[in-house]
């Protein structure tokens, strides 16, 4: 009774709140508060089971930076960075052929889109069996003469990242593969025509019509491409657990956490993560702002 005294903008309001209200104490429960802890956690000693901690200011900060065991695994970061480059460079390859009228086109779309489907924990075991010794790349590498030129591809520790970074390039370019192309199919047919018209083989198409045009999709793809970098953690788990030197930045992180029960230190770890992607995505944001 009370509800309908009042006037279509306070009911408008009191509906919007009451609906809004959940959500946003959903959003700050599951969200932002542990947000909050983990910052909290990071300048602490706790070791995730216990009552009391004691708070150990930038100690953890220090020891991500100074400790060898903990900063040299931002070295691995970038293989998969460098391989995110080889990714996006054969996903824009890939899109472009297949943007215009060749045979099989959506056949291959689907090869091409469907390993980024796949489960990850699959990927890593069906790499397994592929670069163990004597597994599927040695038998194919001694079927066409290259036997001598066998590695222990996940035993050798100067090869084992460019190994692990081969596995996540074939899983994830398949992503990056469908975003160009669906930008270079928003370009208007009409643009071609002209170009055409004019003279110009596919490579000024691409140079001048195309990549110009997924300028920013680009841009995009590379801030993901460097979060993922840093972030790489089912792959090189599932196939290696981090040893022979594959330790990644997460990996690092939840060993620290779950096995040797350092809580705080892996918290640390999280917030340096957290402001890496902070910090690449304001620059991105940035350059953006600047071209335009």
């Amino acid at each position: 009774m009370v509800f309908k005294n009042l006037s279509y903008k306070t009911q408008r309001k009191v509906i919007i709140v009451a609906f809004s209200l959940i959500p946003v104490v959903l959003l700050f429960t599951f969200a932002y508060l542990p947000v909050f802890n983990m910052f909290k956690y990071s300048f602490t000693d706790w070791n995730g089971y216990s009552k009391s901690y004691d708070y150990v200011g930038l100690e953890n900060y220090k020891t991500i930076f100074t400790d060898s065991k903990y900063f040299t695994v931002f070295k691995v970061s970038l293989y998969y960075f460098a391989g995110s480059f080889v990714q996006m460079a054969l996903a824009l390859y890939f899109a472009t052929i297949l943007s215009f009228n060749v045979r099989f086109k959506n056949f291959f779309k689907g090869v091409l889109f469907f390993p980024y489907l796949l489960n990850g924990v699959a990927i890593g075991f069906i790499f397994l069996f592929f670069f163990r010794p004597d597994g599927t790349l040695d038998t194919l590498m001694q079927s066409i003469g290259l036997g001598a030129y066998t590695q222990g591809w996940l035993l050798n520790p100067k090869i084992i990242n460019i190994s692990l970074a081969g596995a996540s390039l074939w899983r994830y370019m398949g992503f990056n593969f469908i975003i160009f192309l669906g930008a270079i199919s928003s370009i208007g047919k009409d643009v071609y025509e002209a170009a055409e018209i004019d003279g110009a083989n596919r490579w000024h198409q691409f140079r001048h019509i195309i990549l110009p045009s997924i300028k920013s999709i680009v841009q995009l793809n590379l801030i993901l491409a460097i979060s993922g970098a840093i972030s790489a953690f089912d792959i090189p788990y599932i196939m290696t657990g981090g040893s022979n030197g594959s330790n990644t930045f997460v990996i690092q992180t939840v060993t620290t956490a779950f096995k040797y029960n350092k809580l705080g230190l892996a918290s640390a770890m999280a917030v340096v993560l957290l402001f890496i992607v902070i910090i690449v995505t304001l620059l991105q944001r940035l350059l953006i702002k600047e071209e335009k």
